[in-house]
Protein backbone atom coordinates (compact mmCIF):
# COMPACT_ATOMS: atom_id res chain seq x y z
CA UNK A 1 0.00 0.00 0.00
CA UNK A 2 1.12 3.56 -0.71
CA UNK A 3 2.05 6.05 2.02
CA UNK A 4 2.39 9.80 1.75
CA UNK A 5 5.68 11.60 1.28
CA UNK A 6 5.19 12.98 4.79
CA UNK A 7 6.14 9.60 6.25
CA UNK A 8 9.61 9.98 4.75
CA UNK A 9 10.02 13.57 5.86
CA UNK A 10 9.31 12.77 9.51
CA UNK A 11 11.71 9.81 9.61
CA UNK A 12 15.47 10.14 9.83
CA UNK A 13 18.32 10.42 12.29
CA UNK A 14 16.12 12.02 14.91
CA UNK A 15 13.66 9.15 14.86
CA UNK A 16 16.50 6.60 14.92
CA UNK A 17 18.31 8.26 17.84
CA UNK A 18 16.26 6.36 20.38
CA UNK A 19 17.37 2.88 19.27
CA UNK A 20 20.00 2.65 21.99
CA UNK A 21 17.42 3.73 24.56
CA UNK A 22 15.04 1.04 23.31
CA UNK A 23 17.85 -1.51 23.58
CA UNK A 24 18.49 -0.41 27.16
CA UNK A 25 14.83 -0.97 28.00
CA UNK A 26 15.05 -4.47 26.49
CA UNK A 27 18.07 -5.29 28.64
CA UNK A 28 16.30 -4.01 31.73
CA UNK A 29 13.30 -6.20 30.95
CA UNK A 30 15.70 -9.15 30.81
CA UNK A 31 16.91 -8.35 34.31
CA UNK A 32 20.17 -6.65 33.37
CA UNK A 33 21.37 -3.88 35.70
CA UNK A 34 21.17 -0.82 33.44
CA UNK A 35 21.51 2.80 34.52
CA UNK A 36 19.18 4.67 32.17
CA UNK A 37 20.68 8.10 31.35
CA UNK A 38 19.45 8.34 27.78
CA UNK A 39 16.17 10.20 28.17
CA UNK A 40 15.37 13.60 29.69
CA UNK A 41 12.61 12.40 32.00
CA UNK A 42 13.00 13.70 35.57
CA UNK A 43 13.22 11.00 38.23
CA UNK A 44 11.31 13.24 40.63
CA UNK A 45 7.60 12.87 41.20
CA UNK A 46 5.29 15.74 40.32
CA UNK A 47 4.81 17.83 43.51
CA UNK A 48 1.77 16.54 45.36
CA UNK A 49 -0.19 19.84 45.43
CA UNK A 50 -0.20 19.72 41.63
CA UNK A 51 -1.41 16.12 41.62
CA UNK A 52 -4.14 16.95 44.13
CA UNK A 53 -5.17 19.89 41.95
CA UNK A 54 -5.88 17.46 39.11
CA UNK A 55 -7.69 15.02 41.39
CA UNK A 56 -9.89 17.76 42.85
CA UNK A 57 -10.68 18.94 39.33
CA UNK A 58 -11.66 15.44 38.24
CA UNK A 59 -13.88 15.00 41.28
CA UNK A 60 -15.50 18.35 40.49
CA UNK A 61 -16.48 17.00 37.07
CA UNK A 62 -13.96 18.84 34.90
CA UNK A 63 -14.01 16.11 32.26
CA UNK A 64 -15.68 17.95 29.39
CA UNK A 65 -14.45 20.06 26.50
CA UNK A 66 -12.24 22.92 27.60
CA UNK A 67 -11.43 26.28 26.01
CA UNK A 68 -9.45 25.60 22.82
CA UNK A 69 -6.99 28.38 23.72
CA UNK A 70 -6.56 27.10 27.26
CA UNK A 71 -8.35 28.17 30.42
CA UNK A 72 -8.36 31.95 30.73
CA UNK A 73 -7.02 31.87 34.29
CA UNK A 74 -4.18 29.58 33.24
CA UNK A 75 -3.28 31.87 30.33
CA UNK A 76 -3.29 34.85 32.72
CA UNK A 77 -0.88 33.00 35.02
CA UNK A 78 1.39 32.10 32.10
CA UNK A 79 1.40 35.71 30.90
CA UNK A 80 2.21 36.99 34.39
CA UNK A 81 4.97 34.42 34.86
CA UNK A 82 6.52 35.32 31.52
CA UNK A 83 6.42 39.04 32.35
CA UNK A 84 8.04 38.49 35.75
CA UNK A 85 10.90 36.51 34.24
CA UNK A 86 11.48 38.41 31.00
CA UNK A 87 10.06 41.90 31.46
CA UNK A 88 7.89 41.46 28.35
CA UNK A 89 4.27 42.35 29.02
CA UNK A 90 1.88 40.03 27.21
CA UNK A 91 -1.88 39.68 27.08
CA UNK A 92 -3.56 36.31 27.83
CA UNK A 93 -4.86 36.39 24.24
CA UNK A 94 -1.25 36.01 23.11
CA UNK A 95 -0.97 32.71 24.98
CA UNK A 96 -2.10 29.37 23.54
CA UNK A 97 -1.95 26.28 25.74
CA UNK A 98 -0.91 23.10 23.93
CA UNK A 99 -0.05 19.50 24.85
CA UNK A 100 3.64 20.05 25.57
CA UNK A 101 6.41 22.17 24.10
CA UNK A 102 6.93 19.55 21.39
CA UNK A 103 3.41 20.10 20.09
CA UNK A 104 3.87 23.86 20.41
CA UNK A 105 6.99 23.83 18.22
CA UNK A 106 5.23 21.63 15.67
CA UNK A 107 2.16 23.86 15.61
CA UNK A 108 4.17 27.06 15.25
CA UNK A 109 6.19 25.54 12.40
CA UNK A 110 3.01 24.56 10.59
CA UNK A 111 1.69 28.13 10.88
CA UNK A 112 4.91 29.90 9.85
CA UNK A 113 6.61 27.74 7.24
CA UNK A 114 5.75 26.62 3.71
CA UNK A 115 7.39 23.89 1.63
CA UNK A 116 10.74 25.14 0.40
CA UNK A 117 11.22 27.67 3.20
CA UNK A 118 14.49 27.50 5.08
CA UNK A 119 14.77 27.57 8.86
CA UNK A 120 18.14 28.10 10.51
CA UNK A 121 18.79 25.93 13.57
CA UNK A 122 21.93 25.83 15.67
CA UNK A 123 23.21 22.30 16.05
CA UNK A 124 23.61 20.16 18.02
CA UNK A 125 19.83 20.34 18.07
CA UNK A 126 17.05 18.43 19.78
CA UNK A 127 16.44 15.24 17.82
CA UNK A 128 12.79 15.91 16.91
CA UNK A 129 13.38 19.27 15.18
CA UNK A 130 14.30 17.47 11.97
CA UNK A 131 10.94 15.73 11.83
CA UNK A 132 9.00 18.85 12.86
CA UNK A 133 10.33 20.90 9.96
CA UNK A 134 10.22 17.96 7.60
CA UNK A 135 6.50 17.65 8.30
CA UNK A 136 5.84 21.09 6.82
CA UNK A 137 8.28 20.64 3.96
CA UNK A 138 10.76 23.22 5.20
CA UNK A 139 14.51 22.77 4.90
CA UNK A 140 16.67 22.85 8.02
CA UNK A 141 19.86 24.87 7.59
CA UNK A 142 22.12 23.76 10.40
CA UNK A 143 24.57 26.19 11.97
CA UNK A 144 27.47 24.19 13.41
CA UNK A 145 28.76 25.25 16.81
CA UNK A 146 32.10 24.37 18.35
CA UNK A 147 32.64 22.31 21.51
CA UNK A 148 35.65 24.57 22.14
CA UNK A 149 33.16 27.45 22.44
CA UNK A 150 31.03 25.42 24.87
CA UNK A 151 28.51 24.81 22.05
CA UNK A 152 27.39 28.46 21.90
CA UNK A 153 26.13 29.73 18.55
CA UNK A 154 28.02 32.53 16.82
CA UNK A 155 25.77 35.17 15.18
CA UNK A 156 28.36 35.57 12.40
CA UNK A 157 27.79 31.93 11.44
CA UNK A 158 24.03 32.50 11.44
CA UNK A 159 24.35 35.57 9.22
CA UNK A 160 26.41 33.61 6.69
CA UNK A 161 23.53 31.16 6.18
CA UNK A 162 20.69 33.60 5.62
CA UNK A 163 19.34 33.48 2.06
CA UNK A 164 16.27 34.73 0.23
CA UNK A 165 14.55 31.49 1.29
CA UNK A 166 15.21 31.91 4.99
CA UNK A 167 11.98 32.30 6.89
CA UNK A 168 12.85 31.65 10.52
CA UNK A 169 15.44 30.86 13.17
CA UNK A 170 14.89 28.29 15.88
CA UNK A 171 17.07 28.56 18.97
CA UNK A 172 16.94 26.59 22.20
CA UNK A 173 18.53 28.24 25.25
CA UNK A 174 19.57 26.54 27.46
CA UNK A 175 20.20 24.02 24.73
CA UNK A 176 19.33 20.35 24.60
CA UNK A 177 21.71 18.47 24.44
CA UNK A 178 24.58 20.81 25.35
CA UNK A 179 23.11 22.94 28.15
CA UNK A 180 24.67 26.04 26.56
CA UNK A 181 22.82 29.32 27.12
CA UNK A 182 23.05 32.50 25.08
CA UNK A 183 24.18 35.81 26.57
CA UNK A 184 22.50 39.17 26.04
CA UNK A 185 25.07 40.37 23.44
CA UNK A 186 24.55 37.19 21.39
CA UNK A 187 20.77 37.57 21.55
CA UNK A 188 21.03 41.22 20.56
CA UNK A 189 23.11 40.32 17.50
CA UNK A 190 20.65 37.57 16.54
CA UNK A 191 17.69 39.92 17.04
CA UNK A 192 19.31 42.45 14.72
CA UNK A 193 19.58 39.75 12.04
CA UNK A 194 15.91 38.82 12.45
CA UNK A 195 14.83 42.45 12.09
CA UNK A 196 17.16 43.19 9.17
CA UNK A 197 16.04 40.15 7.19
CA UNK A 198 12.40 40.07 8.37
CA UNK A 199 12.67 36.65 10.01
CA UNK A 200 10.62 34.82 12.59
CA UNK A 201 12.34 33.58 15.73
CA UNK A 202 11.11 30.40 17.42
CA UNK A 203 12.54 30.48 20.94
CA UNK A 204 12.45 27.12 22.73
CA UNK A 205 12.82 27.98 26.42
CA UNK A 206 11.80 24.74 28.13
CA UNK A 207 15.03 24.63 30.17
CA UNK A 208 14.92 28.29 31.21
CA UNK A 209 14.06 27.36 34.81
CA UNK A 210 17.12 25.08 34.97
CA UNK A 211 19.84 27.68 34.44
CA UNK A 212 22.72 27.56 36.93
CA UNK A 213 25.10 30.20 35.56
CA UNK A 214 24.27 33.49 33.90
CA UNK A 215 20.84 35.04 33.32
CA UNK A 216 18.13 33.68 31.07
CA UNK A 217 17.24 36.05 28.23
CA UNK A 218 13.86 35.71 26.56
CA UNK A 219 14.51 37.27 23.12
CA UNK A 220 10.91 38.41 22.62
CA UNK A 221 11.65 41.04 25.29
CA UNK A 222 14.25 42.74 23.08
CA UNK A 223 13.28 45.84 21.03
CA UNK A 224 11.49 44.96 17.80
CA UNK A 225 11.23 41.23 18.59
CA UNK A 226 7.81 40.78 20.22
CA UNK A 227 5.97 40.85 16.89
CA UNK A 228 8.28 38.26 15.29
CA UNK A 229 8.95 35.81 18.14
CA UNK A 230 7.12 32.65 19.17
CA UNK A 231 8.19 31.76 22.71
CA UNK A 232 7.78 28.10 23.65
CA UNK A 233 7.76 26.82 27.22
CA UNK A 234 6.27 24.13 29.44
CA UNK A 235 6.19 22.67 32.94
CA UNK A 236 7.69 19.33 31.93
CA UNK A 237 11.23 19.85 33.22
CA UNK A 238 10.81 22.56 35.87
CA UNK A 239 7.94 20.81 37.66
CA UNK A 240 8.63 17.15 36.75
CA UNK A 241 5.46 17.03 34.61
CA UNK A 242 6.68 15.36 31.42
CA UNK A 243 3.76 12.94 31.30
CA UNK A 244 1.13 15.62 31.87
CA UNK A 245 1.76 17.01 28.36
CA UNK A 246 1.16 20.68 28.93
CA UNK A 247 3.06 23.54 27.34
CA UNK A 248 2.35 26.84 25.62
CA UNK A 249 3.22 29.37 22.96
CA UNK A 250 3.42 33.11 23.55
CA UNK A 251 3.43 35.23 20.41
CA UNK A 252 1.69 37.93 18.37
CA UNK A 253 -2.11 37.74 18.45
CA UNK A 254 -2.45 36.83 14.74
CA UNK A 255 -0.16 33.83 15.27
CA UNK A 256 -2.18 32.84 18.32
CA UNK A 257 -5.35 32.91 16.20
CA UNK A 258 -3.76 30.66 13.60
CA UNK A 259 -2.76 28.21 16.34
CA UNK A 260 -6.36 28.15 17.54
CA UNK A 261 -7.51 27.14 14.06
CA UNK A 262 -4.84 24.43 13.89
CA UNK A 263 -5.82 23.17 17.33
CA UNK A 264 -9.43 22.94 16.19
CA UNK A 265 -8.24 20.70 13.36
CA UNK A 266 -6.26 18.23 15.44
CA UNK A 267 -6.47 18.73 19.23
CA UNK A 268 -9.66 20.50 20.32
CA UNK A 269 -8.03 21.62 23.54
CA UNK A 270 -6.42 20.01 26.57
CA UNK A 271 -8.14 18.14 29.42
CA UNK A 272 -9.50 20.64 31.91
CA UNK A 273 -8.12 18.77 34.92
CA UNK A 274 -4.59 18.90 33.49
CA UNK A 275 -4.95 22.65 33.05
CA UNK A 276 -6.19 22.99 36.64
CA UNK A 277 -3.09 21.13 37.79
CA UNK A 278 -0.96 23.54 35.76
CA UNK A 279 -2.69 26.46 37.47
CA UNK A 280 -1.69 25.06 40.84
CA UNK A 281 1.89 24.68 39.58
CA UNK A 282 2.06 28.32 38.49
CA UNK A 283 0.21 30.01 41.33
CA UNK A 284 1.88 28.09 44.19
CA UNK A 285 5.26 28.68 45.80
CA UNK A 286 6.34 25.04 45.78
CA UNK A 287 9.61 24.31 47.63
CA UNK A 288 9.96 21.09 45.63
CA UNK A 289 10.61 23.09 42.46
CA UNK A 290 13.60 24.90 43.96
CA UNK A 291 14.82 21.64 45.49
CA UNK A 292 14.72 19.86 42.12
CA UNK A 293 16.63 22.69 40.46
CA UNK A 294 19.33 22.58 43.13
CA UNK A 295 19.58 18.81 42.86
CA UNK A 296 20.13 19.05 39.10
CA UNK A 297 22.92 21.55 39.71
CA UNK A 298 24.57 19.21 42.22
CA UNK A 299 24.29 16.33 39.76
CA UNK A 300 25.86 18.42 37.02
CA UNK A 301 28.76 19.27 39.32
CA UNK A 302 29.18 15.63 40.34
CA UNK A 303 29.42 14.39 36.75
CA UNK A 304 31.83 17.12 35.68
CA UNK A 305 34.02 16.61 38.77
CA UNK A 306 34.09 12.80 38.52
CA UNK A 307 34.92 12.71 34.80
CA UNK A 308 37.14 15.80 34.54
CA UNK A 309 40.44 13.94 35.12
CA UNK A 310 39.46 10.60 33.58
CA UNK A 311 41.76 9.46 30.74
CA UNK A 312 40.03 9.61 27.37
CA UNK A 313 37.13 11.76 28.58
CA UNK A 314 36.43 15.50 28.60
CA UNK A 315 33.14 16.70 30.11
CA UNK A 316 31.86 20.08 28.89
CA UNK A 317 30.31 21.94 31.81
CA UNK A 318 26.80 23.14 30.84
CA UNK A 319 25.23 26.42 31.93
CA UNK A 320 21.91 24.74 32.54
CA UNK A 321 19.55 21.94 31.57
CA UNK A 322 19.65 18.33 32.71
CA UNK A 323 22.42 16.87 30.56
CA UNK A 324 26.21 16.86 30.37
CA UNK A 325 28.06 16.37 27.09
CA UNK A 326 31.29 14.37 27.30
CA UNK A 327 33.95 14.22 24.59
CA UNK A 328 34.99 10.58 24.12
CA UNK A 329 37.11 10.93 20.97
CA UNK A 330 40.39 10.23 22.76
CA UNK A 331 39.20 6.69 23.46
CA UNK A 332 39.51 5.93 19.75
CA UNK A 333 35.81 5.20 19.28
CA UNK A 334 33.06 7.32 17.76
CA UNK A 335 30.24 8.30 20.09
CA UNK A 336 27.77 5.71 18.76
CA UNK A 337 30.27 2.87 19.12
CA UNK A 338 31.27 4.10 22.58
CA UNK A 339 27.61 4.33 23.66
CA UNK A 340 26.90 0.82 22.39
CA UNK A 341 29.94 -0.63 24.18
CA UNK A 342 29.05 1.30 27.33
CA UNK A 343 25.55 -0.17 27.32
CA UNK A 344 26.37 -3.76 26.42
CA UNK A 345 29.53 -4.04 28.50
CA UNK A 346 28.97 -1.70 31.45
CA UNK A 347 25.21 -1.26 31.77
CA UNK A 348 24.96 2.49 31.20
CA UNK A 349 22.60 3.93 28.59
CA UNK A 350 23.49 7.31 27.04
CA UNK A 351 22.78 8.92 23.68
CA UNK A 352 25.44 9.46 21.04
CA UNK A 353 26.04 13.09 20.11
CA UNK A 354 25.74 12.40 16.38
CA UNK A 355 21.99 12.05 16.89
CA UNK A 356 21.90 15.79 17.58
CA UNK A 357 24.07 16.87 14.65
CA UNK A 358 27.66 16.75 13.36
CA UNK A 359 28.83 19.37 15.88
CA UNK A 360 28.30 16.85 18.65
CA UNK A 361 30.12 14.01 16.90
CA UNK A 362 32.45 12.22 19.28
CA UNK A 363 30.40 13.25 22.33
CA UNK A 364 27.90 11.38 24.47
CA UNK A 365 24.96 12.97 26.29
CA UNK A 366 24.55 11.98 29.92
CA UNK A 367 21.12 12.60 31.46
CA UNK A 368 21.09 13.85 35.06
CA UNK A 369 18.01 11.77 35.71
CA UNK A 370 19.06 9.43 38.54
CA UNK A 371 20.10 10.22 42.10
CA UNK A 372 23.68 11.12 42.95
CA UNK A 373 24.56 7.66 44.24
CA UNK A 374 23.53 6.05 40.96
CA UNK A 375 25.09 8.89 38.98
CA UNK A 376 28.43 8.35 40.74
CA UNK A 377 28.15 4.64 39.88
CA UNK A 378 27.45 5.54 36.25
CA UNK A 379 30.50 7.84 36.16
CA UNK A 380 32.67 5.05 37.52
CA UNK A 381 31.41 2.68 34.81
CA UNK A 382 31.92 5.30 32.08
CA UNK A 383 35.46 5.96 33.30
CA UNK A 384 36.22 2.22 33.41
CA UNK A 385 34.94 1.80 29.87
CA UNK A 386 37.21 4.62 28.67
CA UNK A 387 40.27 3.31 30.51
CA UNK A 388 39.84 -0.21 29.20
CA UNK A 389 39.42 1.10 25.66
CA UNK A 390 42.66 3.05 25.98
CA UNK A 391 44.45 0.01 27.40
CA UNK A 392 43.24 -2.12 24.52
CA UNK A 393 44.56 0.45 22.05
CA UNK A 394 48.00 0.53 23.64
CA UNK A 395 48.29 -3.24 24.06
Amino acid sequence: MRYSALTQRIAGKGAAAWQIHDRALELRAEGVDVLLLSVGDPDFGTPLPIVHGAIDSLLAGDTHYADIRGRLELRRLIAERHCQRSGQRVDPDQVIVLPGAQCAVYSVAQCLLDPGDEVIVAEPMYVTYEGVFGACGATVIAVPVRPENAFRVDPVDVAARITSKTRALLLNSPNNPSGASLSLPIWQALAALCIRHDLWLISDEVYSELLYEGRHISPASLPGMAERTATINSLSKSHAMTGWRIGWMIGPKPLAEHLVNLSLSMLFGLPDFVQKAAQVALESDLPEVAQMREEYRLRRDLVCDRLRDCPGLRPIRPDGGMFVMVDVRQTGLGAQAFAEQLLEGYGVSVLAGEAFGPSAAGHIRIGLVVDRVKLADACARIALCAVQLLQARSA
